[in-house]
């Protein structure tokens, strides 16, 4: 393999990487500006109240995404990796 096939699988490594990440960032961006936006309203300075409503939508929107991630790794490898691996 050269130099460009190795930034080009590199790049694509990184590109399924922030697609299979973005919908928990993503819902750990929104509870936590929703969480800070109340804790401002409400002048409560509660460190549990921003971590359990995060850990619990994280952990809910991970289980929710587990498939469509598995997807995404599987196309990934099988389209790119092992192609590579084997010669072809």
């Amino acid at each position: 393999m050269d130099e460009l096939g190795f930034i080009g699988l590199m790049r694509d490594a990184v590109w399924v990487g922030m697609v299979i990440a973005a919908p928990v960032l993503g819902v750990a961006l929104a509870v936590g500006l929703a969480i800070g936006l109340l804790q401002a309203l409400t002048s409560i300075q509660e460190l549990t109240l921003t971590f359990v409503p995060k850990l619990v939508a994280i952990l809910l929107v991970f289980w929710l995404s587990l498939a469509f991630m598995e997807q995404g790794l599987v196309n990934f490898y099988q389209g790119r990796v092992i192609p590579l691996v084997a010669g072809r």
